[in-house]
């Protein structure tokens, strides 16, 4: 079992004084709790995605990135990642990236999202959310799991021998954090 904090990245006004945080006070916030959470020996810190107020993370691997530079146990994960606005090629580049930078320290989790708004922003339809989490998952794990992919779906434009670099660490693509603390183990 693995114990961790996972935040949504909302900025929400403090009950007690009544103030509110600037998007800022809140990135850096959430930074050190990050760090916190290795501090006092808990295993995971998870940053959700979103592309809307009240919410400051848009981009939780550059989030994980900047923490994962300055930790050496917890390992970083997403509390979603959106795999229906999302493109697939990207998700499996950045989150490779960030196992290497890392050092294999990485877990995400896949979610479709639901808010409605925010589809249409990356020229998605909400309507087609189902069908874009199961294409965009499949294509996501042929990325990681198969060197050079060809593929064509509905959703997106067709691939013709791609190679999505980096690769993920030791062959092994972000996933569940047994996996990971397997490897981490025998790499110390």
């Amino acid at each position: 079992m693995q114990i961790g904090v996972f935040s949504v990245s909302d900025i929400t006004t403090d009950p007690t004084t009544g103030r509110t945080p600037t998007e800022h006070e809140r990135i850096k916030a959430s930074v050190a709790i990050a760090k916190k959470v290795e501090e006092i020996g808990m295993d995971v810190y998870a940053i959700g995605e979103h592309h809307n107020r009240p919410f400051f993370s848009s981009s939780p691997t550059t989030t994980l990135a900047y923490i994962a530079a300055q930790t050496e146990r917890i390992i970083l994960s997403t509390a979603t990642t959106l795999i229906t606005t999302n493109d697939p090629v990207k998700i499996a580049e950045d989150f490779a990236m960030l196992q290497h930078l890392a050092d294999g320290r990485v877990d995400l989790v896949l979610g479709r999202g639901n808010t409605a708004p925010v589809y249409p922003w990356f020229g998605k339809n909400i309507q087609d959310g189902i069908e874009l989490a199961i294409e965009n998952y499949s294509l996501l794990r042929r990325l990681w799991d198969e060197d050079t992919v060809n593929w064509s779906g509905k959703h997106r434009t067709p691939l013709q021998n791609f190679t999505s670099t980096p690769r993920p660490l030791d062959g092994v693509a972000p996933s569940c954090g047994t996996v990971r603390s397997a490897r981490r183990r025998s790499r110390k």
